[in-house]
């Protein structure tokens, strides 16, 4: 099936993705044109996201709150995905688009793995999602903007690695931490100050989980734990074991002690 569907004269560069296959069939999506007046659209945005590594692997978290505006569009949204069993990607920036791009690498990968037998390496992934956010390059320009993080465990070099991106499909790959969205800068200074080598993960979770919190303190957009309606941030581990998503009765302690440290 896949032998009949798929072009003859491939771009050997270019690999079976998933994305040249839907274009050889004149399947793909239509994007709206960069010349209509997108910039006045009110589109809720996803705000912060961040990431830091440790001993055992990368642990990524992003608070659940998307805004409009000057108002909260959404006090639960989720902006932490898993991308394979041992990767996992964050979003700000447009919520909708960002979602759909989030859709579509999980295709891709899935796609890839099917036709090859094998995982794309961790650096493939990262820059593959770089071009991704390059071809979104005409919306970013109307201010629909998607900025990911990317985090994983690297199977060959046996260690968690994070990446950052721009809004033009730069990738940057960060040694200790990570974060984007509008409280980024925060929760980077936070984690500057804070952050040592050779964590273990308890004392990674409770680190970002504060330098989250810090960065809600001193930016409006960024909802921090909110124990009154039983919000919590979600909080995800990359390791050799793979991905694991942490429940709401872990989070929960972690949370409140880092309420208590920050404020």
């Amino acid at each position: 099936m896949i032998d009949r569907l798929m072009p003859r004269g491939l771009d050997p560069v270019s690999g079976p993705g998933f994305i040249q296959l839907i274009k050889s069939l004149d399947l793909e999506p239509t994007w709206p044109s960069a010349d209509g007046e997108l910039a006045d659209l009110a589109a809720p945005e996803a705000t912060t996201v961040l990431a830091a590594r440790y001993r055992d692997g990368v642990v990524m978290m992003g608070d659940r709150q998307a805004t409009e505006g000057y108002s909260v569009a959404h006090r639960r949204m989720q902006k932490v995905f898993p991308t394979d069993n041992f990767s996992v990607v964050a979003i700000s920036g447009t919520a909708g688009l960002a979602v759909e791009m989030v859709r579509l690498f999980q295709t891709e990968l899935e796609h890839y793995e099917k036709i090859e037998g094998s995982r794309l390496s961790l650096d493939g992934k990262a820059t593959y999602l770089a071009r991704m956010v390059r071809q979104q390059l005409p919306l970013a320009f109307q201010g629909l903007v998607v900025v990911p993080l990317f985090a994983g465990y690297d199977e060959l070099e046996k260690e968690g690695r994070l990446f950052t991106f721009d809004a033009v499909g730069g990738r940057y790959e960060e040694h200790d931490f990570g974060a984007t969205g509008s409280g980024s800068r925060e929760a980077k200074s936070y984690l500057r100050n804070r952050y040592g080598g050779d964590l273990e993960e308890a004392d990674a979770l409770s680190l970002v989980m504060e330098a989250l919190v810090a960065a809600a303190e001193q930016d409006v957009a960024t909802a921090g734990p909110d124990p009154r309606r039983e919000i919590y941030p979600t909080v995800v581990t990359v390791t050799a074991d793979g991905y694991t998503e942490l429940e709401t009765t872990v989070v929960e302690p972690i949370a409140t002690a880092a309420l208590e440290a920050v404020r």
